[in-house]
């Protein structure tokens, strides 16, 4: 199915009463779902345990200041 296909579809889906804003922000979920499907086909991807130390990294980088 193409992009332009998809959007077709989810936008049918929608209810008659949809605003332009919900109708942007339905595609930008699709979006950033699609995304996230391919960072995950890629190996784009962190384990649990990485992203926990990535985690208290930050959270002691933030209370350091």
């Amino acid at each position: 199915m193409t992009d332009k296909q998809t959007v077709l579809d989810a936008v049918q889906r929608l209810p008659e009463s949809a605003s332009l804003n919900q109708i942007a922000e339905e595609l930008r979920i699709m979006s950033a779902i699609r995304s996230g499907r391919e960072d995950v086909a890629a190996g784009r991807v962190k384990s649990h345990a990485e992203v926990e130390q990535l985690m208290k990294s930050w959270a002691s980088q933030w209370s350091a200041k």
